[in-house]
């Protein structure tokens, strides 16, 4: 039998559901779907048997508590996942098994063999063998991204009510929609929640503990052309889908993601569309360096306004709209929550993989909310796709990582 018995019926219970996000909703959640998700968590959460199980104030997030077993002064620890899912196709998600994983060979998702985990595109695959795998059938995403985080702090959870043998202070729960299209923890409610220092266990591959991410914005432009008949278009026409070529290529070549990495930020043109008379385009904009960022969003800006000076009149309109900032300004101020975690992972014989994250998570916006908020890896490979993948063994390992940390809290206090 498995050490944590519900932990991948409960993962693929979840994953079957879809909980695709939508940027373009003004609700909390962002669907439907999702307030109806978070409201079978509120009664799975209860059936496991926490306390105080209930949706915050802002209808977001799914608060719950495992009380304290000791009688020891010791910090409450959060735990934070998100259950909505990204970007791409999340309805009639059919899981697939690979059994004992050789590291190697070429597993077809679908029928056909249309779409595959190859080790030639994907090396990580490789680290994986002896494992079993749990993929797509190539044509929808997993929702590993972020389920599996939710079923192992749930697992975690359960666990601890069934071994009393181990001691641990209160234990915070908190599951939150739309970390996909980056408003879920806008509505994060910290004093309702009442953990000391916390993490989202919303990471990849094993043994990652991030607690630097990006500061990001995100920009749309809007541009206006002037539209005339071809014939008749010297000195006249203002073509805006032209202007919007203009605009990204005074931007710098090099920073792209798909020229950078590390620290390295980057300008990233995400949706495009235009005609002679006006024209959109839709970026991201990431840097590590706090510096560097407002430098990246002057010159973005500087771009709109040399060609409005060009035209002779305000063509180009630039909105920016700042997302989320780098957690280390916070958490470096004091390390405990990362101290705590890297003994966790040693103490399981699991190399800690600490690196700048070339993103961001729930834990940036929660981390400037008072609450410092590092992440802890959950499994998932290839997010956000068909290609997305996880390992039994490593939402085990997770699962490990959590009571661990529980644990040691509550040892060290």
């Amino acid at each position: 039998m498995a050490k944590y018995e519900n932990l991948i019926s409960r993962f693929l219970k979840y994953v079957k559901i879809n909980t695709r996000s939508n940027p373009n909703s003004g609700t909390i959640p962002s669907t439907p779907q999702l307030t109806e998700f978070a409201e079978g968590l509120v009664k799975d959460l209860k059936e496991i048997g926490l306390d105080n199980v209930h949706i915050n104030k802002q209808c977001a997030y799914v608060y719950a508590t495992l009380p304290a077993n000791t009688d020891k002064q010791v910090k409450k620890i959060g735990f934070i996942s998100h259950f909505d899912t990204a970007d791409f196709n999340s309805e009639n998600i059919n899981p697939q098994f690979v059994e004992n994983y050789d590291g190697k060979s070429v597993i077809k998702l679908d029928d056909a063999g249309k779409y595959t985990l190859d080790p030639a595109v994907f090396p990580n695959l490789k680290n994986y063998q002896g494992h079993t795998l749990i993929t797509t059938d190539g044509s929808t995403l997993l929702g590993a991204d972020d389920k599996s985080g939710v079923a192992e702090i749930m697992a975690a959870a359960e666990y601890l009510l069934a071994h009393p043998e181990i001691k641990h202070g209160e234990i915070e729960i908190g599951l939150g929609p739309d970390e996909e299209i980056g408003s879920g923890a806008d509505h994060f409610d910290v004093k309702d929640f009442g953990a000391d220092l916390a993490y989202t266990v919303d990471g990849g591959p094993l043994g990652q503990l991030e607690y630097e991410t990006f500061n990001a914005a995100d920009a749309q432009v809007e541009i206006t052309g002037t539209n005339v008949h071809p014939a008749e278009a010297k000195n006249v026409m203002v073509n805006a889908s032209q202007v919007a070529m203009d605009f990204h290529a005074a931007l710098p070549a090099h920073d792209r993601p798909e020229h950078t990495e590390g620290r390295e930020g980057f300008f990233h043109l995400y949706s495009m569309n235009g005609t002679v008379d006006s024209a959109h385009l839709s970026y991201i904009i990431r840097d590590h360096d706090r510096q560097i960022f407002e430098d990246r969003k002057k010159l973005f800006q500087g771009v709109a306004d040399q060609l409005n000076k060009d035209y002779g009149s305000e063509r180009v309109q630039v909105t920016i709209k700042d997302q989320y900032y780098n957690m280390r300004e916070v958490i470096e101020k004091d390390m405990t929550v990362v101290d705590l975690a890297r003994e966790a992972l040693e103490e399981l014989h699991i190399k800690p993989l600490i690196f700048p994250v070339r993103g961001g998570t729930d834990g940036s916006k929660i981390s400037y909310l008072g609450l410092p908020t590092p992440n802890l890896f959950a499994g998932g490979e290839n997010m956000h796709g068909r290609f997305e993948y996880v390992s039994e063994q490593t939402m085990e390992q997770a699962t490990d990582v959590v009571i661990k940390i529980a644990e040691l809290a509550e040892q060290q206090a």
